[in-house]
């Protein structure tokens, strides 16, 4: 209770939102000038035409004379007025400019004198990049539709008209009329009140891409005094059962890195067209289905998007070339709270699997996308979705900690967090601290750190910290015998876990034959198991090696759901040969209609 009450007061006290934010090439905005600190929403869903109508009221902070400029993306905007006072409201000119294909269009709205809140009534398109609209038969329930949005990295602005950029923070309130039978769900604090429409209120001033809502038939079941899953009725059990150490997790954080600043911390499990694992909007997460193994083993989504309730929502990153900032830490955070609760060598199974996924995707990357400080201009920040800012940026603190101690660096890791608590830095901003305070205070073992390798060069420094596993050494030796004749014992293996079964697959040797498939199919049945991780590994494998009797299977797979860290590099494997990527051109024309836009942009450029 005392931690949940800091938490609270943390919230409410935000650093100076006037701050000058770096200049953000995916923002139209103009924060210097007139930033937005607040929003006020009030929306209406309508599943029939699969818009989404409101009116988004802005307090806007001055900093100077000029207009407002707001990010948008393919909205109508209806009308665009000012007030000095928050009552009275007068029509203001407005411009919606031309449309880019990756930031969208600018909404310039003139600033009389005063003015300090803007409203905008608007709609969606039904086409928004951030909302996914579902007919019930595409829900677990089969009975009523479903909607969730996915903003980050820069699709807030396609359901609400904002300064919608990482560097920007805003607190909100909405009000969210849906129809009478389904429930929605923000992050933020639903309120009692019901007047009309659900009330949810954020006081904790948040980057707009964590501005999430979902509306379906769900019900919640309470997993721990502060935690909790939200999913609809065919899975709740089962979710309930899979997180119900959800608890546990949270507190091993909090020993770890300080109070838990956001209240409660829920998971909502969406359906299986959800693009990402999970996305970490406060106060509840959104889950992909998936996850849902039925024996714990991928519950480190969970510790991810928990850890960035720290690295992430509380410190985040200015600009979308510093992702590195919220996916590296939060990686690094994710495996501390799986040694906390599962023990050390569930993390460091984590960790080693981790750095083998960097290596394979690294081989396949450009060296421009190996940096941490990536360049994205003239990109989709969307392409920033690598392993790179995730495995690479917790390879570096995992170095860190071993060169340091972790004493040290847990006590680094807990003043950081406290230091820059509801703030966007940049990388520079992090480099600066480091050298202010970890090497300074450490200075032999910060001599000839090469910091500058890590964040701005390709590859993988060759200091780096090296995982081990004792458990997945001995999967290895498994492999080699099994490459040698001599198949692993079925009591050894009944016992093995997600991470031994991935290992086991990834250390085969590098050319399997179609007949060897068999083999390793007819002996653990992998073209059946329902273990995600374990199948998208497995199909890949089939369509390297040309196992044909898991082609079924490949094309059932792609149109059952639609996360993109399973689908893409499947099409990817697919599309190596012609005759592969007419295969997968004919499946996508089905899977596509099922897809979130997100995913859709990915396997476009990919198949085009």
């Amino acid at each position: 209770m005392l931690a949940a009450a800091l938490g609270l007061a943390a919230v409410c006290c935000s650093p100076n939102p006037m701050a000058a934010p770096p200049k953000d090439i995916h923002s139209y905005a103009n924060p210097a000038v007139a930033r937005v600190t607040h929003l006020d929403l009030d929306c209406e869903l309508d599943f029939t035409r699969r818009v989404l109508t409101g009116a988004a009221t802005l307090t806007v902070e001055r900093a100077g004379e000029g207009p407002l400029i707001l990010d948008t993306r393919a909205l109508e905007i209806r009308a665009a007025e000012t007030s000095a006072d928050g009552r009275a409201y007068q029509p203001a000119r407005f411009e919606l400019g031309a449309a880019d294909p990756i930031l969208g269009a600018p909404l310039t709205i003139e600033l009389p004198p005063g003015a300090t809140r803007v409203r905008v009534t608007y709609a969606t398109s039904p086409a928004a990049t951030a909302l996914q609209w579902l007919d019930p038969a595409q829900t677990a329930g089969g009975k009523r539709p479903f909607l969730f949005t996915q903003s980050q990295a820069i699709h807030a602005r396609s359901w609400i008209p904002l300064q919608d950029s990482p560097g920007v923070r805003i607190s909100y309130t909405a009000r969210v009329h849906t129809p009478p039978d389904l429930v929605p769900v923000m992050s933020a604090r639903k309120e009692p009140d019901k007047s009309a429409g659900y009330k949810f209120s954020m006081p904790g001033r948040i980057p707009t891409y964590l501005i999430a809502l979902a509306a379906g038939d769900t019900e919640f079941r309470a997993v721990g005094p502060r935690t909790g899953v939200w999913a609809e009725r065919p899975v709740i059990d089962a979710a309930a059962r899979e997180f119900e150490d959800m608890e546990a997790m949270l507190a091993a954080a909090e020993r770890l890195y300080g109070p838990y600043r956001w209240h409660r911390y829920d998971v909502l499990v969406l359906p299986p067209s959800f693009p990402f694992g999970g996305m970490e909007n406060p106060m509840v997460t959104f889950a992909t289905p998936t996850v849902l193994a039925g024996d714990k083993s991928l519950v480190s989504l969970i510790a991810h998007e928990l850890a960035h309730s720290w690295s992430g929502n509380l410190v985040t990153n200015a600009t979308w070339s510093d992702f590195w900032l919220n996916e590296g830490f939060t990686t690094y955070v994710e495996r501390r709270i799986l040694e906390e609760v599962y023990g050390p060598e569930r993390a460091r199974m984590e960790a080693v699997l981790g750095k083998r996924s960097l290596l394979r995707e690294m081989a396949e990357l450009p060296e421009k996308d190996q940096v941490l400080h990536i360049d994205l201009a003239g990109r989709d920040p969307d392409d920033a979705v690598t392993e790179v800012p995730y495995e690479k940026g917790a390879l570096l603190l995992a170095t860190l900690e071993n060169r340091f101690g972790r004493a040290r660096f847990d006590r680094f890791l807990a003043e950081y967090f406290a230091r820059f608590a509801f703030q966007s830095i940049t990388t520079e901003t992090f480099v600066a601290h480091l050298r202010a305070t970890l090497f300074r205070e450490a200075p032999a073992a910060a001599a000839e750190f090469p910091l500058d390798e890590w964040l701005y060069r390709p590859g993988v420094p060759a200091s780096a910290y090296e995982p081990q596993s004792e458990t997945l050494a001995r999967v290895e030796t498994e492999a080699r015998n099994w490459a040698a004749g001599r198949p692993p014992e079925t009591e050894a293996t009944a016992r093995w876990t997600t991470q031994e079964w991935l290992h086991f697959l990834q250390s085969l040797p590098a050319k399997l034959t179609p007949a060897q498939m068999k083999q390793l199919d007819e002996a653990y049945r992998f073209t059946q198991t329902g273990n995600s991780e374990i199948l998208c590994e497995w199909l890949r494998m089939s369509i390297r090696y040309g196992y044909r009797e898991a082609d079924a299977r490949v094309e059932q797979f792609l149109r059952s759901q639609g996360r993109r860290k399973y689908v893409k590099p499947i099409y990817e494997e697919l599309a190596k040969t012609p005759a592969g990527k007419e295969r997968a051109r004919r499946i996508y024309r089905q899977a596509r209609p099922t897809y979130h836009p997100i995913t859709v942009a990915a396997v476009d450029r990919l198949l085009a």
